[in-house]
């Protein structure tokens, strides 16, 4: 007796080898993934497309997704990565029917596979520096909304010269991580603080056999940049270097993670050394 799977919408996960799940080696149709259960407590099921494999659960669009929602999100793709190279969805991507999943999937089968080839073997690992901000004993000064006096053009030369100091400093920082690191890729982001530093969130992308030697470098390294306060996570799906390489799908995204906290200061731009995958 064949099953048919009528469900009002997808919500989506992860892309991974259809190879790496055998259980989908000769269905056509979603297959439950045991024991794996995803947002609002729904079966997570692997959905054969292919030479892929979607991971997604069955979703109700009237659902609000919330902060729990994102945990959920998070740990169906950390448990699929056990098994398989995977390309993340962003939270929130939800596709309408069986149609548009398979028709967004087809469309862009090419560079999806691509970007496994890419990934495969390979991991996120997570570094955030907190640093204290070379500027931090002369606060910017806020101009008045008009004025053109010495004073106010003092002002901006006076801000603009404390951001040029602290995108030097974020900048050595970066750089000094990366030749220390050697990441195949990296994305770099930093922002300041109320507390009056400048945080530096780093993420680099490295073969997953090198794992230990990283976490091993990263003791080492913290050990000797006293003036820095140094956090290391991971292995992780590699986030930041999926969202690189894979344009929109053309699905539907119900919501979004906010990375910046309301009311946060602007982020530092920093210039990329490497990009190995783009």
């Amino acid at each position: 007796m064949r099953t048919e799977y009528l469900v009002m919408a997808w919500y989506a996960y992860c892309i991974g080898e259809k190879q790496a799940f055998p259980e989908i080696a000769r269905h056509r149709k979603p297959v439950p993934m045991e024991s794996v259960l995803g947002v609002s407590g729904n079966q997570v099921f692997l959905y054969p497309a292919s030479d892929l494999a979607v991971i997604v659960s069955e979703h109700n669009p009237t659902e609000t997704l919330n902060q729990k929602s994102g945990v959920d999100h998070a740990r169906v793709i950390a448990d699929c990565f056990q098994h398989s190279t995977v390309l993340p969805f962003r939270f929130g991507t939800v596709f309408n029917d069986d149609e548009s999943l398979r028709k967004s999937i087809r469309s862009n089968q090419r560079q999806f596979l691509g970007n496994i080839d890419k990934l495969r073997g390979k991991t996120e690992m997570h570094l955030k520096i907190l640093v204290d901000d070379c500027c931090a004993h002369s606060l910017d000064k806020h101009q008045p909304a008009e004025g053109v006096g010495r004073e106010y053009l003092s002002n901006l030369r006076e801000n603009a010269a404390r951001t040029r100091e602290r995108q030097t400093r974020a900048r050595a920082v970066s750089f000094q991580m990366h030749r220390l690191f050697l990441p195949l890729d990296e994305e770099v982001s930093c922002r300041l603080t109320e507390s009056g530093k400048m945080v530096l969130d780093i993420a680099h992308l490295i073969d997953r056999k090198y794992v230990e030697r990283y976490q091993n470098k990263f003791l080492s390294t913290s050990a000797l940049m006293r003036e820095c306060q140094m956090q290391s996570s991971g292995p992780w799906p590699p986030y930041h270097f999926v969202h690189r390489l894979t344009r929109q799908a053309h699905a539907h995204p119900v919501a979004a993670v906010h990375a910046q906290t309301p009311g946060a200061s602007p982020a530092i731009h920093i210039p990329q050394p490497v990009a190995a995958l783009a």
